[in-house]
């Protein structure tokens, strides 16, 4: 069985996807690129668009790929409680018939709340991914914790494991993958260079080895996103050019 790919909108600037009509007018190339699915990001849709998500799923569907839905939303608010925005967000990823809805983890605190999030859940049916984000939300030490918990309870949520992220707060990658790799269901791929005081994410081609030994860390199973910018005069070759390259390795 193939590894599913996912193409994550963003990947091609979002100035580029408002350029070319928004991100229905991705779907085309992505689809022709041989990709699996489609991540959509709620940040790049207008509210015209997030009140219309049914006629998205039903343009992605007719592209023969799978949704997945990325909220630039937080599990848990600065105070610990979980962001009340979640039952919207759920229903708008079902609405868009997602594989699964991605927050990132937010101010997490204690095991408390998730007996509530279980409750959401079960009743939206969606899966829910949570990420480690370019925040100090998104270290390592937090995201272990969150997992602990969440198998502790054994509740149905897993994690987006974003390769590049944990340069950005300072964390190992590869320690990262060997304590998470259990847990992970979803990976974003993407390489880190220096830039300045920070990194910028470019592609794993573009960059020393490090990125493709960390893939043989992490679940070989689990759907691979391309977060890592593309670009070029020819969007089509460019994206089939890394489905290829990442369904391969």
């Amino acid at each position: 069985m193939k590894r599913k790919i996912i193409v994550v909108t963003a990947a091609y600037g979002s100035n580029q996807v408002a350029a070319m009509g928004g991100q229905l007018a991705t779907l085309p190339l992505i689809a022709d690129a041989g990709a699996d699915g489609v991540e959509i990001r709620r940040e790049l849709l207008s509210p015209e668009e997030r009140r219309h998500l049914s006629s998205l799923a039903f343009a992605i569907e007719a592209h023969e790929l799978q949704a997945c839905y990325s909220a630039p939303e937080p599990l848990c608010m600065e105070d610990g409680t979980l962001n009340p925005s979640l039952p919207a967000l759920l229903e708008e990823a079902t609405t868009l018939k997602s594989l699964w809805l991605k927050v990132s983890l937010g101010h997490y605190q204690q095991p408390g709340a998730l007996e509530t999030l279980r409750r959401w859940l079960a009743d939206s049916g969606m899966a829910l991914v949570v990420e480690n984000d370019q925040t100090e939300c998104g270290k390592l030490a937090p995201m272990r914790r969150f997992q602990a918990d969440c198998e502790a309870l054994r509740l149905p949520v897993t994690l987006t494991f974003d390769a590049g992220n944990w340069l950005w707060v300072g964390d190992s990658p590869e320690e990262a993958a060997r304590h998470l790799a259990s847990a992970v269901s979803y990976i974003h791929v993407k390489a880190a260079a220096p830039h300045g005081d920070s990194f910028r994410a470019v592609a794993p081609d573009h960059a020393d080895e490090r990125w493709l030994a960390l893939l043989d860390m992490l679940p070989a199973d689990a759907p691979r996103g391309i977060e890592f910018p593309l670009e070029g005069a020819d969007l089509t070759a460019v994206t089939r050019h890394y489905v290829n390259l990442l369904r391969e390795e």
